[in-house]
């Protein structure tokens, strides 16, 4: 147990990512299901608004619990949120190009693609984040 303890502890960066990314998803799911299933806008329309509430979550959760950036100055979020909104709009330019295809197009499962893609975007986020957006 100890050495579960001691990588938790070695690798709390990722591990609090990870917390706040499934948090994240959440968000992204909880406006794009009932947007995609109920009121029946496509899988990509669907996605893109679903995008901008995560992020908007995003930014304001990792930027103080993930990352430790809690200088609020106009100085330091407005490069900061340029940043951290044009990663994660590659993020979502990929993730919305997948569905896409796979479901628009295709006619593949969109709840299945949904889950597929969130995963990708997760991963992509940390790195882009942790390299170009909140770096010390």
């Amino acid at each position: 147990m100890q050495r579960i303890w001691n990588l938790v502890k070695e690798h709390w960066d990722m591990v609090i990512y990870l917390v706040f990314g499934v948090l994240t998803t959440v968000v992204n799911y909880l406006v794009y299901l009932p947007l995609y299933n109920l009121a029946g806008c496509s899988a990509a329309v669907s996605n893109v608004i679903a995008w901008a509430a995560a992020v908007a979550f995003a930014y304001l959760t990792n930027k103080p619990f993930v990352f430790h950036s809690h200088d609020w100055s106009l100085g330091t979020v407005i490069p900061e949120l340029g940043k951290f909104v044009s990663c994660r709009l590659a993020s979502g330019a990929m993730e919305t190009a997948i569905i896409f295809l796979t479901v628009d197009l295709l006619g593949w499962n969109g709840n299945i693609w949904k889950l597929v893609t969130s995963v990708l975007v997760v991963i992509f986020n940390y790195f882009a984040s942790k390299l170009l957006v909140f770096r010390k």
